[in-house]
């Protein structure tokens, strides 16, 4: 049985979701969902599904519909916090929302980003559940996938870091993906 990874970005150019600046969660997500889908296909010779190219995605709707038959599934996102208030400092860390059935794979996701920034791993390991917090029971883990945020867009420092490292970032992503499966360089 081949194994089939399905990388998906939230947030489209209608809805650009959580926004810092002039950067734009849609379009981060994006930018993620296409670095790991090439080192996945072109180093490791892994099929990769995807919901577009380059800036465009479906909807969520449709992008459901990719994660039937996925070894794994997992869609890119940024998290978001309200600015915090003088001394206090802003929210930081990762976290992958899912099922407890993917909890091994969040914190396989979730430690892979830790290690290359030093960014601080949130709920277990990485893993929150997809009810936890602010959240209800999202459609992408309940279709079997995982909501990834590896950091967030509204601290400046750790959106720096991204801009700076986000190539060694979703290199992380990709290996721990294809360590995960047991695949090794194509």
């Amino acid at each position: 049985m081949s194994k089939i990874i399905v990388l998906t970005a939230g947030h489209s150019n209608t809805d650009p979701g959580a926004v810092n600046g002039s950067d734009r969660e849609a379009d981060i997500a994006q930018d993620m969902r296409n670095i790991v889908a090439s080192i996945l296909r072109n180093e490791y010779g892994l099929t990769v599904k995807t919901d577009g190219e380059g800036k465009g995605n479906l909807p969520l709707r449709e992008a459901l519909k990719l994660i039937r038959g996925a070894t794994v599934a997992i869609e890119f996102h940024t998290n978001a916090a309200a600015k915090p208030k003088p001394g206090q400092q802003p929210a930081s860390g990762i976290e992958a929302l899912s099922t407890p059935k993917n909890k091994r794979w969040c914190q396989v996701l979730s430690k892979a980003v830790a290690d290359v920034t030093g960014w601080r791993l949130r709920g277990e390991g990485g893993y929150k559940p997809d009810n936890a917090g602010q959240h209800s029971r999202l459609a992408y883990a309940q279709a079997g996938g995982i909501v990834f945020e590896p950091f967030f867009i509204s601290n400046d420092n750790d959106l720096k870091t991204w801009k700076q490292t986000h190539w060694v970032i979703c290199r992380a992503i990709a290996q721990a993906i294809a360590a995960e499966l047991g695949v090794r360089k194509a």
